[in-house]
């Protein structure tokens, strides 16, 4: 529905079931206003192109995260003019976030610092903030609510940055929803910045502000590609595995690995061990090569076919020199293991962790700047088929984001960006808990989960 007012609103609802309920239907609707005036830096801040590095070429997805906020001292009254008025003033310290995405002439992505400014939409919600449900699942219907798409959009040249969206509701509380173009920052630059507009909302001054040179990331002349970079391989589907996603519904689920099922893990993991020195392993490697073995079973890939494993690596302290404090670009690389699913699931847990381990001890300054020139040469994207991608959320401070009602009671991912990223997040008392979100076909899903039940 479409009402005309000063401003376009458009009321957007879907239906969810809410775990605080009993099962009830709740239909969220929320009324989002048009964009008014975009919001630019509160000063005038550099023009011109702004160099993006290799490391940032490779992720131009739309990352789309919520943070909701609720405190019993202060209501939601003020939260749009607070928020927004913070935002033009952290905006002077991240300019590029204010500008356009372009090609360059080299024909890469740079971001024009035009100060145009980052999308802001108001809207209301006719419900209470409790009343969400269970948002430690990506629910893009509902969520999807909480944040603005720019829905016109052609290409992620017409997609702004960074677009905002503050949703109060009844109860006094409110919801910030970002979509962030991960090509501008990797989780800790984006944590980073979050986090500075919360300091800039309460008039504190910034404790990381950022480092905007990426120029430092810049390949070598001549390239130099000094290592087999598997995580650009294109694996065959022999085991049809997309057809399966086509035939059957993706079911979304997330599974909690408390301290006590973290312990239990790590001791599997172990077990048959002749390979793991000390005969231990971290958190990481246990639930990383838990899922991928897990997740290689519940698809029933056959004996035969190659499957991947990739995920990101904070290169930040490995690179010589370490890259500066408050690095705000992408300080990540994608590391990789290949190996054929039999091996995989046949063999004990402790193999793959050792496949994991492997693939986490090939980061080094040699392999990163390999990479940066292996873009540069090839132009290639990583490819996904047959693969599980692992993003890593669990480290990072976003529940400690403060824009003066404390920190969010709730954060989290609006949706998984693709159907073979699996997300890590902390959680719970402490945030000693890690909940591992994750889509699958609904066959697939039931035996993940007949897995998880047997740790």
């Amino acid at each position: 529905m479409v009402a005309e007012n000063n401003n376009k609103e458009v009321t957007l609802s879907a239906s969810m079931e809410n775990n605080n309920m009993k099962g009830a239907n709740i239909h969220l609707e929320v009324l989002q206003k048009e964009p008014s005036a975009l919001v630019k830096p509160e000063s005038e801040t550099p023009k011109g192109l702004y160099f993006l590095s290799n490391l940032d070429q490779n992720i131009a997805v739309i990352v789309r995260t919520i943070y909701c906020f609720k405190s019993e001292e202060r209501g939601n009254e003020d939260a749009v003019q607070v928020i927004k008025k913070a935002l033009s003033q952290v905006l002077v310290h991240y300019y590029p976030l204010a500008g356009r995405l372009t090609i360059s002439p080299e024909g890469k992505l740079t971001v024009d610092c035009t100060e145009e400014g980052v999308v802001f939409v108001e809207a209301e919600a006719t419900c209470k903030m409790d009343e969400i449900g269970d948002i430690t699942k990506p629910d893009p219907e509902t969520l999807g609510k909480l944040v603005y798409d720019v829905v016109d959009a052609k290409n992620i040249l017409e997609v702004p940055p960074v677009t905002a969206q503050v949703t109060k509701f009844k109860c006094g509380g409110f919801v910030l929803g970002l979509c962030m173009n991960h090509c501008l920052f990797d989780g800790i630059g984006a944590m980073e910045f979050v986090n500075s507009w919360g300091q800039v909302a309460r008039g504190l001054p910034l404790t990381t502000p950022p480092f905007s040179d990426r120029t430092i990331l810049t390949a070598r002349n001549p390239p130099k590609i000094e290592n087999l970079h598997q995580e650009f391989e294109e694996i065959e589907d022999k085991s049809n595995i997309n057809s399966l996603y086509t035939k059957e519904p993706t079911l979304h689920r997330s599974f909690c690995f408390d301290p006590e099922k973290l312990k239990k893990l790590k001791l599997q993991a172990t077990e048959n061990s002749e390979s793991l020195l000390g005969n231990s392993c971290t958190t990481f490697e246990a639930l990383s090569a838990f899922v991928w073995r897990a997740r290689t079973k519940s698809l029933k890939m056959l004996s035969d076919q190659k499957t991947k494993l990739l995920f990101a690596v904070d290169g930040r302290a490995k690179f010589e020199p370490q890259l500066p404090k408050g690095y705000f670009g992408n300080g990540i690389v994608l590391t990789n293991s290949i190996c054929e699913a039999g091996e995989l699931t046949e063999k004990p847990l402790s193999y793959a962790v050792g496949l994991v381990r492997e693939a986490i001890k090939m980061v080094t300054d040699g392999y990163m700047r390999s990479a940066i020139d292996y873009f540069e040469v090839t132009r290639a994207r990583p490819s996904l088929s047959s693969t599980l991608l692992i993003t890593t959320w669990s480290r990072l401070g976003f529940h400690t984001t403060d824009f003066g009602w404390g920190e969010p009671v709730l954060s989290g991912p609006v949706a998984l960006p693709e159907k073979e990223v699996t997300l890590f997040l902390s959680h719970g008392e402490q945030r000693r808990s890690i909940n591992v979100l994750l889509g699958l076909p609904a066959s697939a899903m039931d035996v993940f989960q007949q897995q998880f039940l047997q740790i």
